[in-house]
């Protein structure tokens, strides 16, 4: 399956049904008059969050979504009946942001204008949220309902009122416990495929990995979502290589794991590259929970892997470092084992954080 994070849609609302105009003539009936019923509502437009699904491809090939219009009313004060609500799919950690238009006046040189920022509309945490996010519009009243003692056979009715409409962007970011970032082929998709199920390309060349892996690392009979991110490289947080783009999946993630590559020219500068890029795209990436880990240590000597991790301890203040390696499995026992309870705390902050806002936002008035 292809792997798509970034989706433009367009989202349409139903129209209110048109109100009857009708009246009442039978025979051996003595009063007649108007009879005719409204219109149905429109479909509303709703947006819930499904298990199961982990990429925004479908929206690739269908990008206009439009709900059911309300039925007409019919005669014999018979209402139209209501549009058929459309719920569109989309998977957990989805966020809906508003389509930015250019700003006027603010075009450069080439006659390229400057966007607004986008507002976040809504956003996906949970399995089964629903947010109804365009309401369909009111079905039009019928001309029973102008009936008046002076107005006693009214034609007028109403139309139905108009849908709402508007484009969209959906942005995906993956849910995940553990982050895995580091400079590319620091070997992180062999990580991945050592500790999980996940079967994520690996090559000997720079950017094997093109789109983020997730994967479930069982570990003493507890469970956690482990994500691999495309390797940073500097200026990654202003679009270099691969970009900012994919750094946006690791946002939700608790705990951050900091791959080396050992045998690289100098692991002390390839550490500070990635830690700059987290800390220069913001959203409090480099404020969170961070893990080292000096990989390919089946390639150079213990005394040699343990000099460069000296190095990291002394020049970047790191209190630990593990060496592991992704290809044979050393050392990843003890970095599971010290990854558990750093999770665990970064669990129950998140819980007393959510449980905190949802206190506050109580009032008795």
């Amino acid at each position: 399956m292809h792997f798509l994070d970034q989706a433009k849609i367009f989202i349409k609302s139903g129209w209110g049904g048109p109100g009857a105009v009708s009246f009442r003539r039978e025979k051996y009936e003595e009063y007649g008059g108007p009879d005719g019923g409204n219109g149905g509502k429109g479909g509303d437009i709703i947006f819930e969050a499904v298990q199961g699904l982990n990429t925004l491809i479908d929206f690739r090939y269908t990008q206009h979504f439009k709900a059911q219009r309300g039925t007409p009313g019919m005669g014999k004060n018979r209402y139209g009946a209501g549009g058929k609500d459309l719920i569109i799919q989309v998977p957990v950690g989805t966020q809906i942001l508003s389509d930015p238009k250019p700003i006027e006046g603010s075009e450069d040189e080439d006659g390229i204008p400057d966007y607004e920022d986008q507002d976040i509309l809504a956003d996906f945490t949970e399995v089964g949220q629903r947010v109804t996010f365009l309401r369909g519009g009111d079905g039009g009243r019928g001309n029973m309902s102008y009936k008046t003692s002076t107005n006693r056979a009214p034609r007028q009715h109403g139309t139905g009122w108009p849908g709402q409409e508007m484009w969209v962007w959906l942005r995906l970011k993956l849910l995940a416990d553990v982050g895995l970032v580091g400079m590319p082929n620091a070997g992180k998709s062999t990580l991945i495929n050592q500790v999980t199920n996940t079967k994520a390309k690996v090559g000997a060349y720079a950017f094997t990995t093109t789109k983020p892996q997730l994967g479930v690392v069982l570990h003493k009979d507890r469970e956690f979502v482990l994500a691999d991110i495309p390797g940073l490289i500097a200026g990654a947080a202003e679009g270099v290589g691969i970009g900012d783009r994919f750094l946006g999946h690791i946002e939700r993630c608790r705990v951050l794991l900091h791959l080396i590559d050992a045998t690289v020219d100098d692991p002390v500068e390839a550490f500070q590259i990635v830690t700059d890029e987290l800390a220069a795209y913001g959203e409090g990436l480099d404020e969170k929970p961070q893990i080292v880990a000096l990989n390919k240590g089946d390639l150079l000597g213990p005394e040699l892997m343990e000099d460069i991790a000296e190095q990291l301890r002394d020049q970047v203040g790191v209190d630990d470092v593990f060496i592991i390696s992704g290809a044979t499995g050393d050392g990843l026992g003890k970095l599971l084992d010290a990854i558990l309870p750093i999770l665990g705390e970064a669990r129950a902050a998140a819980r007393q954080e959510a449980q905190d806002d949802e206190d506050g936002t109580w009032s008795p008035l």
